[in-house]
């Protein structure tokens, strides 16, 4: 079998030495969020996974699951400068952004100095963020995509690495704008959490009403964290998995000979390039995450909901049905398991 690698990089024994020298940290990692954050082991895996793909993530859950936490908690861990932003109706672009202000010196001199928002952090925690009108949802759109902002025509380069942790609340859409299709496109993937279970809740609630609540530390740096981006990229991905990642993405598309003839009337539009390219991302990091040297099918299959489903739409008549787009990736899946 072979293998997809970069053309010009490390050799496959560099990449085993470095892959075995990170397990050791991302065991850590894992370890060090688990003291905090309990009974949401797959969020936390996903999250992991999004921010060693050098992604973007969006948390969709109820209120009360411990997505801020969990994203505070992260930053802290992977050793990343973090900054958070509650969105709400009234919210600007400038004040994600940051803006220019006019100062005028003792020798009565004026000049602009632009004075930085929240957003030059390392790790951004957008709260609440289809909260926030259209205009300034999209002040988010560069900085995702060109990790660059441009302020009166200057670009101004954004920190390394750069993640945006968005969360979202699925149930209340009263005073919400949903986010528009080609933002949606920019997160690598969207993380559904859930309920923890009955065990996990009881974890909760003796550790968060004590006295004492466990506080995560550090385990890397920000320059080792981008180490393991890199370490990811250099993953070999066997030519099955990649073929894999084609028939099912390739499939999601209305009109192409892929699709099974049982969805082809339930899917108004499907995912375009950028969703293979984060499966092919995501399929490394979560190989790495777990202590395994190169991706599977398995991995594939188990991030297929969470890099498509942002990324494609049920027709009105098959949401009329009652379908589902997680019904819908089920189906598809079938065609690589």
């Amino acid at each position: 079998m072979t293998a997809s690698t970069p053309q010009s990089g490390p050799s496959p024994d560099e990449i085993l030495e470095a892959t075995e020298s990170a397990l050791s940290s991302i065991t850590e990692v894992r370890s060090e969020t688990s003291q905090v954050i309990f009974g949401q082991d797959e969020v936390v895996e996903q999250a992991l996974v999004t921010i060693l793909s050098g992604g973007h993530g969006l948390l969709v859950g109820v209120p009360g699951l411990a997505k801020t936490k969990l994203v505070e908690t992260i930053g802290t861990v992977v050793g990343l400068n973090s900054a958070r932003i509650q969105f709400t109706p009234d919210l600007m672009p400038s004040d994600i952004l940051g803006a220019e202000v006019l100062e005028e010196a003792k020798d009565g001199s004026r000049n602009f100095r632009f004075i930085k928002g929240p957003i030059f952090a390392q790790l951004l925690m957008a709260d609440e963020i289809n909260r926030a009108s259209p205009r300034t949802q999209s002040a988010l759109l560069q900085a995702m995509q060109e990790y660059h902002v441009t302020i009166a025509g200057h670009a101004h380069e954004l920190p390394r690495p750069f993640h945006v942790l968005a969360t979202q609340n699925p149930l209340e859409q009263e005073g919400t704008y949903p986010l528009p299709e080609a933002q949606l496109d920019r997160f690598l993937m969207q993380i559904d959490v859930h309920y923890p279970d009955i065990e996990a809740e009881r974890q909760i609630l003796a550790d968060t009403t004590g006295g004492n609540q466990s506080i995560a530390k550090p385990v890397l740096t920000a320059e080792q964290l981008q180490q393991m981006q890199q370490l990811v990229r250099s993953i070999p991905v066997g030519e099955g998995v990649m073929d894999a990642i084609l028939r099912l993405v390739r499939a999601a598309r209305p009109g192409e000979a892929e699709m099974p003839e049982v969805v082809a009337g339930d899917i108004a539009w499907g995912p375009g390039p950028r969703a293979s390219q984060a499966l092919m991302l995501t399929v490394r990091a979560r190989a790495l995450v777990q202590g395994r040297l190169s991706p599977s099918i398995d991995d594939v299959l188990a991030l297929a909901q969470p890099v498509l489903q942002h990324r494609m739409a049920l027709t009105f008549a098959a949401r009329a049905d009652g379908k589902t787009l997680g019904q819908t990736i089920d189906i598809l899946k079938k065609l690589i398991a």
